[in-house]
């Protein structure tokens, strides 16, 4: 091949993402929307044609409106689009997943020998049933305070003198394009309830700028610890404005953990509160990035470690530099059924307790807010209240 040949294949590569990318696109939608379509309308239930023609209608119109909406609201920073898109998501994800489960029951009702159209009514039946229910105690659970999960963790190198300290761990907030101030307010005033040592807050504080989030995040201002607040960024300070979000945790009063930290005392002993960047960081035109080094620079390696890290695929480096207890958060547990099993492609935990290596564990909060749609099934929103126990 020459060089001339070879220069002129690199553009023809190129142009062919956006049709592969359009492609993507189009088969997901076509199967999110599809599935639950043909299960409730079009399998062999034999509806009238009003019911069949109104329903195609609506899953049509979303599926179409969907990619519109999607980027007037989380590229454009329109609210009104994002809420319709967010929910529309949810409320699709729900149908897609009951809808295939549906058609398992499809299957044991014709071995039954239970034929068409009772067959696939009540498939359809059962689906709607099952995700109307679903969507509308996600939604409760999504806008609820969360309940506080209380959970011990041994550290051997702990001292005496901070055995039983309190830490608590927000993270994932997204305050967002639901407007949620009050929402705000109830976890502060739960987190204070705890009387905590230290609170931390690991980063996906809100879903846009200071200035639009503003009222949902003044309540953060208000929360008590006796020790220290601190904050790290996630990957969502990343989309929107990191800097801001720093700048704007420092005027509340909160200790920025940008690959740096301080040291608390109790009782004779110490602790290293240390926090890095999102992994996400150096992709970023912020010039931030994750640095461990630079984190615990200067510190006693004698001293334990408490590293707060928004990813939990950030424990590999927590375990290199020799961190007693990493916390994070960024999976939401899954934030709705059976999501979970996508992010434990992604993540080395999904949520709780984990040990990493014989020094280093891991604890990953399933969340305290939710992103994008108002749902949380099966994957209950948490404050954590950890305990840290001397050996």
């Amino acid at each position: 091949m020459s060089t001339g040949e070879a220069v002129q294949a690199v553009p023809a590569r190129r142009s062919l993402r956006p049709l592969l990318f359009g492609l993507a696109v189009t088969t997901v939608l076509g199967l999110l929307f599809g599935v639950p379509w043909w299960t409730l309308l079009a399998s062999g239930a034999h509806w009238p044609t009003p019911v069949v023609v109104g329903g195609t209608v609506l899953f049509g119109g979303f599926a179409l409106a969907f990619p519109f909406l999607m980027f007037q609201g989380h590229s454009r920073g329109r609210d009104w689009a994002s809420r319709i898109a967010d929910t529309t998501l949810g409320v699709v994800w729900v149908l897609f997943t009951w809808a295939i489960l549906g058609n398992v029951l499809r299957a044991g009702l014709a071995l039954g020998g239970v034929a068409d159209p009772l067959r696939s009514r009540i498939t359809a039946a059962a689906v709607a049933a099952v995700s109307l229910v679903l969507v509308v105690w996600g939604y409760a659970e999504a806008m609820r305070v969360p309940r506080v999960r209380r959970v011990e963790v041994a550290l051997p190198r702990l001292g005496k003198g901070l055995d039983g300290l309190k830490v608590v761990l927000l993270t994932d907030t997204h305050y967002g394009p639901i407007e949620r101030s009050r929402w705000s307010a109830g976890v502060t005033e739960a987190v204070n309830a705890l009387e905590p040592d230290i609170v931390c807050h690991t980063g996906d504080i809100a879903d846009g700028t200071v200035a639009q989030r503003r009222a949902m995040a003044a309540p953060l201002g208000e929360i008590r610890a006796k020790l220290a607040r601190a904050y790290v960024t996630g990957n969502h300070e990343y989309y929107g404005e990191a800097e801001g979000w720093l700048g704007h945790m420092a005027e509340l009063g909160w200790e920025c953990l940008h690959n740096r930290h301080l040291v608390v005392e109790r009782g004779g002993d110490r602790l290293i509160v240390a926090g890095v960047d999102d992994i996400t960081a150096a992709h970023s035109r912020t010039g931030h990035s994750m640095d461990h080094a630079a984190a615990l620079a200067g510190t006693d390696p004698e001293l334990p470690v408490l590293l707060l890290a928004h990813q939990p695929k950030q424990i590999a480096d927590a375990v290199r530099h020799g961190v007693d207890l990493q916390i994070s958060g960024h999976t939401h547990g899954g934030q709705i059924w059976p999501f979970h099993y996508l992010v434990k492609l992604d993540q080395p935990a999904v949520q709780g307790l984990t040990r990493h290596s014989e020094r280093t564990q891991l604890y990953t909060s399933r969340g305290t807010g939710f992103w994008g749609p108002p749902l949380r099934i099966f994957a209950p929103s948490e404050i954590t209240e950890l305990t840290l126990r001397a050996a």
